[in-house]
């Protein structure tokens, strides 16, 4: 018998998940994001807009000192980047989870020779840890960054790459639209397991809740489609 712990008692409270290497570009620092007053299916779920993990820092030092600490410990034990999940409890903090986090083909092969250099894992080991789908992800289109673009839009980085097409609000339109020769973007308020069909076939994900951890931006980095969360309208000129 477990007894559970709850991140919405108040302003004490709260929960999180994290990264101990950036998900996205592997670079060695605590990526992730928190909310204060919730449950995790609220980080997860995409129906608030989460605070990054370095705000956590400032709102909660003596709780992010203890966090990164076992994050590291974490780290050396298992021998590889981790995916963390914790709860705040009325300061107290607790941790629920660790697994080995999903990563983008770039992030890979960074975490793989980092680790290496820093003599963690061995290179056999590391070449091990780059699958061959990665290496085809690392082939995917990216905006130029000389091209001067005009931004409509902002929000988080959630999964690398670039797409165009028509934007399409429903998982099973994309599907019919993808079959009838159609590139589409598929843009939802947050995606959930119900959207995945329409995800695989989209050119890339856009969601205006929900961030760097939720359903959208694990999916889509999973299957190497970019993606970006939280989005949020800005000026248009037209």
């Amino acid at each position: 018998v477990q007894t559970m712990v709850c991140g919405n008692m108040g302003d004490d409270s709260g929960t999180g998940v994290a990264f101990t290497r950036e998900p996205n570009t592997g670079e060695r620092f605590l990526f992730g994001e928190y909310m204060p007053n919730a449950q995790g299916e609220d980080v997860v779920a995409g129906i608030r807009t989460p605070l990054a993990i370095s705000a956590m820092q400032k709102n909660w030092p003596a709780l992010y000192d203890e966090f990164k600490r076992y994050a590291d410990l974490l780290e050396h034990t298992y021998r590889d980047m981790q995916d963390l999940e914790f709860t705040v409890e009325n300061g107290k903090l607790y941790m629920l989870q660790t697994r080995s986090g999903k990563r983008s083909a770039v992030a890979a092969v960074k975490i793989a020779v980092d680790m290496v250099n820093e003599g963690v894992i061995t290179k056999a080991e590391a070449v091990m840890r780059v699958q061959p789908a990665q290496v085809e992800q690392l082939l995917h289109r990216r905006i130029d960054p000389k091209a001067k673009v005009h931004v409509i839009a902002t929000g988080l980085n959630a999964s690398p790459g670039a797409a165009s097409g028509r934007v399409v609000f429903d998982a099973d339109v994309a599907v019919e639209w993808v079959k009838n020769g159609e590139k589409v973007m598929l843009v939802r308020p947050e995606t959930s397991p119900d959207d995945v069909h329409g995800m695989i076939v989209a050119q890339g994900i856009l969601t205006a809740r929900g961030g760097a951890t939720g359903h959208a931006a694990v999916v889509a980095r999973s299957i190497g489609k970019p993606c970006v969360a939280g989005t949020e309208m800005v000026k248009i000129d037209l």
